[in-house]
């Protein structure tokens, strides 16, 4: 018994002798940036691992995660997020949220981050979470404004960084498998990356005739991601940190880190090299982009006392090409995550983030410059510029109308592609807003019908009032416009507006007052009739006055708003006065009536009759002979509109 219980000790020391050999072979290659291979180790050890430790599994996730196996990644961050009671720390959380995402997850993505700022009580986030979501929805749901093109100058290694540079374009590649004898990036298990240069094709973009670009200066490790002057005279460059010997020049922990290289450029030469002032071997400098008058330097690092992972800076450069002391954008543009890749087009910051919500991996941002480096609130592009995958580097030319991103999107070439696109400016569209009300009683009037014509008279927007009576529609930027508003049984009204504000922007208290086609009859004699003041005359005169055209214009106004209407109408007097004259003088009457109406643009089609009726239909005592007062009489002398169809 006690042999057989030795046996078994020593077969479960040895098994466990083996298992961390494992672990000590896949962290040597993680420490060492090996990374597909660290995977691969990792796994072996995981598989038969009874209690794994957190940093392992933080590992294995990484290995996955910067090798761009996002489905891996999100295998092991989900046991991470389980092991750690949902209590990750920002920068795994962050990669844990993103492996979602990049697996179509966004839901998940979206509830989980919302839960962990709802737990820190950090309403100013949530705000932004739900602003940025919003916006990114609605942006994806419209027409896009970019159109993508994979370029036939793609590798199946990395292919990335395109930059202007005059009629040609600079970019990064891992193509060259001859380079330092062979050597591969252990990271990524291709070679270490060069700069090219390619004339481009103005016509679709495409690239043709690369070569390496100033061959003689580059190091023998990684060359990437350059920015020019405006006069393509300067350029600025990332690079391993190297020394003199052209070796790697690595950190106190052992990390080999990127720097910020300075030149003129005379042809394929680099003259007056220089590496900037806050470079160190200790953390990162890089991702360099000029503004457009080439005086601000913005960059990418991990220098102590960032906001997150990388943040963008921005340091001035002087009239003898110095660059001065950096300065972070804020927590505007930097977040916890990463942000990259900056690029400037006059006020407006293109940039990469895996901080902001986006579609997955790193997406493509833009900000506008406010005020000194005061930012606007950063805005994805959303699809087709941004997808589950990595998304960065963006150029974009002046006019804003063509440029070059990169991604590692399924259906590529092979890892990081460069893709040119061409943009179209974005319908812009503003809002008119107002209210509807009933003109008699201020009443709001529900479900009332709004619409909005073109200069051509077309409906271009349409809606319903709600209960309380307001709408909003939605009308294209510096249009001339007519709005309506109408109901059933109602007038309409309408106003013209010269619309010319900015994009998103309100137009309100565009308000209207309609009538109930009640408010506007009187029942009399069992006959509806237009609801309007007696009309007076000059004694013993047709002719129309001013208090009579007062009320004239509410009978016009009534058969203009209900076209179906068809009236008679009939005028009268008082009995003073012998008849026939009266008779004669209340026909003058209705007959000038009738012409002013059918001035004011009614049809006389729509008037069935026009009759004088003198004193013959008297509505009191007041016949001839008997003795009245002027009041009395004065009920007398009326016209009537009379309504015999609607």
């Amino acid at each position: 018994m006690k042999r057989k219980i030795f046996l078994l000790s020593l077969l479960l020391c040895a098994t466990a002798g083996f298992s961390q050999s494992k672990l000590r072979k896949a962290d040597r290659l993680f420490a060492e940036y090996a990374y597909v291979d660290a995977a691969k180790e990792y796994e072996k050890y995981l598989a038969d691992a009874k209690e794994p430790g957190i940093e392992t599994i933080k590992n294995a996730g990484d290995a996955y995660y910067y090798t761009g196996n996002t489905a891996s990644a999100l295998r092991w961050y989900s046991k991470l997020d389980g092991f750690t009671a949902g209590e990750m720390d920002d920068k795994y959380f962050n990669r844990y949220i993103q492996s979602l995402k990049a697996e179509g997850n966004h839901q998940k993505a979206y509830d989980l981050t919302k839960k962990r700022l709802d737990a820190k009580g950090d309403q100013a986030a949530i705000t932004r979470l739900i602003s940025q979501k919003k916006y990114l929805d609605s942006l994806n749901a419209a027409p896009p404004n970019y159109k993508l093109t994979n370029l036939a100058i793609n590798t199946d290694k990395s292919d990335f960084g395109a930059a202007f540079y005059g009629n040609q374009v600079v970019y990064s590649s891992s193509k060259d498998t001859t380079k330092v004898g062979g050597k591969t990036y252990s990271w990524t298990d291709q070679p270490f990356l060069e700069l090219f240069v390619a004339d481009r094709n103005a016509s679709d973009g495409s690239l043709f005739n690369d070569k390496k670009f100033i061959s003689g200066e580059q190091t023998q490790y990684h060359n990437a991601t350059v920015t020019f002057s405006p006069d393509n005279k300067m350029m600025f460059y990332s690079a391993n940190v190297v020394k003199k010997n052209d070796r790697l020049n690595n950190a106190k922990e052992g990390t080999n880190n990127f720097e910020i290289i300075k030149g003129n450029l005379d042809g394929d030469k680099l003259t007056n090299v220089e590496k900037l002032p806050f470079n160190s071997k200790e953390y990162s400098v890089g991702h360099p982009a000029l503004s457009s008058d080439g005086k601000w330097l913005y960059f990418v690092s991990d220098m102590p006392g960032g906001l997150g992972e990388t943040d963008i800076y921005v340091a001035e450069v002087f009239g003898d090409g110095k660059v001065g002391t950096p300065q972070n954008l804020g927590p505007t543009i930097n977040t916890t995550g990463k942000e990259m890749f900056p690029f400037v087009n006059d006020s407006i910051l293109y940039f990469a983030s895996d901080g902001h919500y986006g579609m997955g991996g790193l997406d493509v941002f833009e900000s506008r410059r406010i005020k000194d480096f005061q930012f606007s609130e950063p805005k994805n592009l959303g699809a087709p510029v941004n997808s589950g995958r990595d998304d960065f580097s963006f150029i974009i030319d002046k006019e804003k109308k063509y440029g070059y991103l990169s991604s590692c999107r399924p259906g590529g070439r092979g890892d990081d592609d460069i893709y040119y696109f061409t943009r179209q400016e974005p319908p812009c569209s503003q809002w008119v807003s107002g209210k509807v009300t009933n003109a008699k009683y201020k009443m709001a009037i529900n479900l009332a019908d709004v619409k909005v014509l073109d200069k051509f008279g077309d409906v271009i927007a349409s809606a319903k009032t709600k209960e309380d009576g307001t709408y909003k529609v939605e009308v294209p930027c510096g249009s001339k416009i007519k709005v309506e508003a109408s109901k059933e049984n109602h007038t309409k009204a309408d106003k013209e507006l010269d619309i010319n504000k900015k994009n998103g922007e309100e137009t309100k208290n565009v308000d209207f007052e309609l009538n109930n086609y009640a408010d506007l009859i009187k029942k009399e004699d069992n006959v509806e009739k237009v609801d309007i003041n007696p009309i007076y005359f000059d004694y013993d005169k047709y002719a129309i006055t001013e208090q009579a055209a007062t009320e004239l214009d509410k009978v016009v106004y009534v058969m203009k708003n209900f076209p179906a209407i068809v009236i008679k109408i009939e005028s009268h007097t008082d009995s003073r006065g012998k008849d026939d004259y009266n008779l004669k003088l209340s026909q003058n009457r209705a007959n000038a009536t009738h012409d002013y109406i059918v001035a004011r643009g009614i049809d006389a089609s729509r008037i069935e009759s026009v009759k004088g009726y003198g004193e013959t239909r008297l509505r009191n005592k007041c016949k001839n002979g008997v003795k009245c007062t002027d009041a009395e009489h004065a009920l007398n002398r009326r016209s009537d509109f009379i309504i015999v169809k609607k």
